[in-house]
């Protein structure tokens, strides 16, 4: 029986395990002169993301839409490198990180920059997003502002679809206090009962399954706080009771997964468990309402058994990641026009159908970029034909995300039943995704797909598609290597690359990877792929070290998510020292600390963030193939520790012209950016790119460009 939110857990115990970082290399040691902390510029990053909340010239449904998403991403960094840190204090683990703090002084740095992000986001919303969305007749409003009519429409909502799923939860001497699960909202109520004259606390639990703001009957653009409709007819909840007071709050818990050695015999039962676990895991934060009194606050510290620094009072409604609700609405007028992905004109026939991808490949190698390129006439279409296609015998793949609804699982199971060999790596450990994983993997290995799930000890990360197909000469490898994950929502959302190529030894190299992969083996070769972690950080360190050998004449271009693995940093701080000219894209967290005197001063780090997320991993090499020549590579990997050392990653040489224009031509226009982008400087501050008179967007620039190479759009 699965156990209810609100009863005692009823997992088996297990000991606290401290989350300890990457160990600074000893000949470094921790150095704050050279890096910036992780945890404080990821907050960075979701301060980036906070500002187009601000930004008078996004529309300003998206603007609601940042702010969902900002509350969405501090939720996970809560549950997750926050409860990582309180684990080392826990455990008395006493290692600093790579700017030289212990994990206590980085708990104390965090909350000094989520409060102050806090005001800014607080002041965003009731000064800023919702005037403005009330003057375009959209509403949030307070049930106190409400008119009579509407509070007696809200009460029939109550009434019908509301009431039914409460359950207040009361706390006396036969109801002890509830578990209150991660990220539930919730009311704590103070309830008198006028006959004894005592007071008692109770838990009414916002249901989660309703929309967190309610729409007013006859009034579709007018929204209340779900708690507040609650909050008005306590009376009904505890009748023949006094409400003395009420408050809203919302506890976040820690919910990173990491597994026993003596789990991983058998890894599926494992992630499972550990699911329940999650659920359980110790408090971390507590949001409060700011009208709260300080007698039902002190009551949640205590029986939450949190410290009063974990305690963030909030002004407007909690939990607004609920603003999705107010996107969800038809206002094309308040939204970013909407873009639906281009089509290559070499891969639609006359009809509009797509194209025979293997004749495609055959002539040439593809690049895709995505959303630009459409993710549904290319990826999706390759392996509807390749699941259809009577000659080919074996499909491979590696899914780390995606939709189980998707043509991706649909294919697959074709796949499975028409006879082919069908072998999916599954991701198990894919953060916050694992029980859609479970689910949806266990539905393939009923119609007969080879499903492994991943390796112990490794997270497969990897975005690689393997076909193989018998022809007239033999057996031929058709492979698709991308930067994103095989999810066709988030494609029209993530920036993101893929190569498909025929190159025998990239063929090759892929059957090693899957064989690695699916069997047991070491110490592979791989002729053109560069695999992690056995094979990245060496190959990388050899390409930046060749850079360095050319001096002035080096030149090195990247664009990733993340950039904090202090031996990688370092090896580029090694280049700059040697004159290499470094520029660098990096979307989130930055450690590298850029145009110091003597260390860095030819490394310039900027930040692209807007309305798609930045999602590619481009690495250029003016001189990685020797004599002067460029290497150009794209793949699933970051720069960061975990990336490197404990996850399988893949990067593939994208080596026609053609396709290594079109790298180019992305990064001229991110380097070139001077609407989205952010620059970081050698004391830490991100700083907007100066209006350079260009007026250049790179997320509008690249479709603008994508509308020039070809002369359909996807129907």
């Amino acid at each position: 029986m699965t156990p209810s939110d609100d009863l005692a857990p009823d997992v088996p115990p297990r000991r606290q395990r401290a989350v300890v970082p990457d160990a600074p290399d000893p000949a470094l040691g921790a150095d704050p002169g050279r890096y910036f902390n992780r945890e404080l510029s990821w907050l960075d990053f979701n301060a980036r993301v906070l500002a187009l909340a601000d930004d008078p010239t996004v529309p300003l449904l998206e603007r609601a839409k940042f702010l969902a998403i900002y509350v969405s991403n501090l939720d996970e960094f809560f549950q997750v490198r926050v409860a990582g840190l309180k684990d080392q204090v826990y455990a008395g683990v006493d290692q600093t990180s790579h700017d030289g703090r212990t994990a206590g002084e980085q708990l104390v740095a965090i909350r000094r920059d989520v409060l102050a992000l806090g005001v800014e986001q607080q002041r965003i919303l009731l000064e800023e997003v919702l005037p403005g969305l009330a003057q375009e007749g959209i509403h949030l409003t307070a049930w106190d502002d409400l008119e009579e009519d509407a509070r007696k429409a809200l009460y029939e909502v109550f009434e019908e679809h509301i009431f039914p799923v409460l359950t207040p939860l009361a706390v006396d001497p036969g109801h002890p206090f509830p578990y209150i699960s991660n990220l539930s909202l919730s009311l704590a109520v103070s309830v008198n009962d006028p006959e004894t004259d005592e007071t008692r606390f109770a838990r009414v639990k916002v249901p989660s399954n309703l929309d967190r703001f309610v729409r007013i009957p006859g009034s579709p653009t007018t929204f209340v706080p779900l708690e507040q409709v609650i909050a008005a007819h306590l009376d009904e909840l505890f009748p023949g009771m006094e409400i003395h007071e009420f408050a809203t709050f919302r506890v976040t818990r820690n919910a990173d997964l990491t597994l026993e050695e003596n789990e991983a015999d058998d890894l599926l039962a494992a992630v499972e468990v550990e699911l329940r676990r999650r659920r359980f895991g110790r408090a971390v934060r507590l949001e409060v309402e700011s009208t709260m009194s300080e007698e039902l606050r002190d009551l949640l510290v205590r029986e939450l058994d949190i410290a009063d620094e974990d305690v963030y009072e909030v002004v407007g409604p909690l939990d607004l990641s609920g603003l999705w609700v107010l996107h969800r609405l038809d206002r094309s007028d308040l939204k970013d026009p909407p873009w639906q992905g281009i089509t290559q004109a070499r891969l639609l026939k006359e009809d509009d159908t797509p194209a025979d991808f293997f004749a495609e490949m055959r002539r040439d190698d593809i690049l895709v970029h995505h959303p630009y390129s459409s993710f549904h006439n290319t990826v999706e279409a390759f392996l509807a034909q390749a699941a259809a296609d009577d000659r080919v015998v074996a499909i491979k793949m590696t899914l780390y995300r995606t939709s189980g609804d998707s043509s991706i699982i649909r294919s697959l199971v074709r796949a499975a039943e028409s006879g082919k060999q069908v072998a999916v790596l599954v991701e198990l450990k894919a953060r916050f995704d694992e029980a859609r994983n479970i689910e949806w993997a266990k539905a393939l290995e009923e119609v007969g797909v080879h499903v492994v799930y991943g390796l112990v000890g490794l997270k497969t990360h990897t975005k690689t598609l393997l076909v193989v197909r018998e022809e007239r000469d033999g057996l031929h490898r058709y492979c698709h290597i991308g930067t994103g994950n095989y999810n066709p929502k988030t494609a029209m959302i993530y920036e993101d690359l893929g190569l498909f190529t025929t190159d025998p030894a990239i063929g090759t190299d892929l059957s090693q990877l899957f064989n690695y992969l699916t069997g047991f083996g070491r110490a592979v070769d791989y002729e053109k792929l560069i695999v992690a972690p056995d094979h990245l950080r060496g190959r990388l360190e050899e390409l930046v070290a060749n850079e360095a050998a050319y001096g002035s004449s080096g030149k090195i271009v990247a664009k990733m998510n993340a950039l904090s693995d202090a031996g990688m940093i370092d090896t580029l701080y090694e280049a700059s020292r040697a004159d290499v000219s470094t520029d660098l894209v990096v979307r989130g967290i930055c450690c590298l600390r850029p145009g110091v005197p003597g260390l860095s001063e030819n490394i310039r780090v900027r930040s692209i963030v807007g309305r798609y997320l930045e999602h590619s991993r481009i690495y250029f090499f003016a001189n990685g193939n020797g004599r002067g020549s460029p290497a150009w590579f794209i793949g699933s990997p970051d720069l960061m520790g975990r990336n490197i050392n404990r996850r399988v990653e893949a990067l593939v040489p994208v080596e026609t012209q053609s396709n290594q224009l079109r790298l180019q031509e992305i990064l001229d226009v991110v380097l070139a950016d001077d609407r989205l982008a952010w620059e970081l400087d050698g004391d830490g501050r991100w700083n907007r790119v100066p209006d350079t008179g260009a007026g250049i967007d790179s997320h509008v620039r690249l479709q603008e460009l994508a509308l020039r190479r070809t002369r359909r759009r996807e129907g």
